[in-house]
Order: C-alpha cells, then structure tokens, then sequence
C-alpha cells in the first residue's frame, strides 16, 4: 500500500462528512490537504467526483425539499459568469481575489453571528449577482461555494431545504466541471483510481453526516454554516497571505 493512502482517505473522508452534514465545504478543506499528497491537478477532478456522488445521494433522499426555481436562478447566472472568471484567471493576481472573498465572509460571518436581526432574503430577486459571483469565483479558481453558502443562509431555508437546494445547484456545476477535465485531459486513470479506492469509506461519510444533519436544530445548523464560512474565510486568507509574503 502507497503510504500516503491512509492519508488521502481520511482526508476524503472527513471532507465528505461535511459535505453531506453542511452540504459544502469539502472542496475548500479537501483540495488543500490532498495537494500535500498528490497534485492539484489530481486533487481538484477527486473532489469535483466526491461532490457529484454526494449531491446525487441527497438529491435521490432530499429532492422534495430542492427549490427548483433559486437553483436554476443561480445555476444560470453562474454560467454567464464563468467566463469572466476564466478571464480574471488570467488578468489579476489570484491572492487578491481571494483576500477579498477572504474579508466579505468574514464581515457576513460575523455579521450573522452576532447580530439578530439579519437581513432575510424574502424572494429570489437576487439570485442573480451571487450566482453570477459564483460563477466568477468558480472558473477563476473552482470555489464557486460561498456565493451560494451565502445566499441560502439570507433566504432564511430550513436545513433541509438549505442543504437539499445547494446539491440541485451543485450537480449539474459539478458534472459540468467534470466533462471540462475530461476534455481537456484532466480526469485522467490516477483520479478514477483515487476516487474509487475511497468510495467505501465516501459512502460511510455521507451516512453519518446525515445523521449529523438530522439531529441540528435551525439554530445550530445556521451557527455552524457560519462558523463553516469562518472557517474557509481563514483558510483562504492564509492561503493568499502565505503566496504575498
């Protein structure tokens, strides 16, 4: 056995549990810690597969629960702004851009933290700029997560709704993302190999953070998406500040 596979498992594993408990974060925690073992290269098509299966479990169980309309809303306006992602890739300096979203989730994080009386998004109105700014974040640099995060935590969702509407939005982004490492050699034999040798332990993580999610209140389960936003608010701001200095 490779020694750095009992590595990436648990890393897979714990990324996947919260996934299926939050239903996000397991890109921004896993793409990191997977790159100290295999390449980014690797690690990104790995994840971008973990995010399809789960999304599909949860969308067989969960589908009732799936706000048709705020997903496509957003998954329209991610596509439009896609491209200008891709044009940013290549215009500004990717630590900047991730300062930035870096601060906006901390300022929103604390806000809704600590602040009772929270904007609450009645209507889908403005799906629109954070799908678009989804869009922008994810062909920039695939984190195209805390737009939506965002937006579903300001329409006030049950935990249901909340986690079952942010996999209708991530399916078909995710498979989208997948036939482009296709196309462009990306998905090559080593992802398959990763993601297949993980499966067993992917499927576990996904029964037990819907047992996680099963047992949070509204209360908890908007602390802790929060709490979640703070946490890859950090992540990305010791990312970028390790690449200026």
């Amino acid at each position: 056995m490779n020694p750095a596979t009992i590595p990436l498992l648990t890393v897979i594993f714990f990324a996947t549990f919260v996934r299926s408990a939050l239903g996000f974060g397991e890109a921004l925690i896993g793409v990191p810690l997977l790159a100290l073992f295999i390449p980014l290269r690797v690690a990104v098509p790995v994840m971008v597969l973990i995010s399809i299966t789960v999304s599909t479990i949860v969308l067989v169980q969960d589908w009732r629960h799936v706000h048709l309309h705020s997903a496509g809303r957003l998954l329209a306006a991610t596509l439009l702004g896609t491209p200008v992602g891709l044009l940013l890739l290549t215009r500004v300096d990717a630590a900047i851009v991730k300062i930035g979203l870096g601060l906006v989730l901390v300022g929103f994080a604390c806000y809704s933290l600590l602040y009772r009386k929270r904007v609450v998004l009645t209507d889908d109105r403005f799906a629109w700029p954070f799908g678009l700014g989804a869009g922008v974040l994810g062909g920039a640099y695939g984190m195209n997560g805390p737009p939506v995060v965002m937006y579903g935590a300001l329409r006030g969702w049950s935990p249901e709704r909340f986690r079952a509407t942010l996999q209708g939005y991530f399916l078909p982004a995710s498979i989208a993302s997948m036939l482009g490492y296709w196309l462009t050699g990306l998905w090559q034999s080593e992802v398959t190999r990763i993601y297949l040798i993980s499966l067993p332990g992917m499927l576990v993580a996904i029964l037990l953070g819907r047992a996680a999610h099963g047992r949070m209140n509204a209360h908890v389960f908007l602390r802790s998406v929060n709490l979640g936003l703070l946490a890859i608010a950090a992540l990305l701001l010791v990312q970028s500040l390790r690449a200026i200095l």
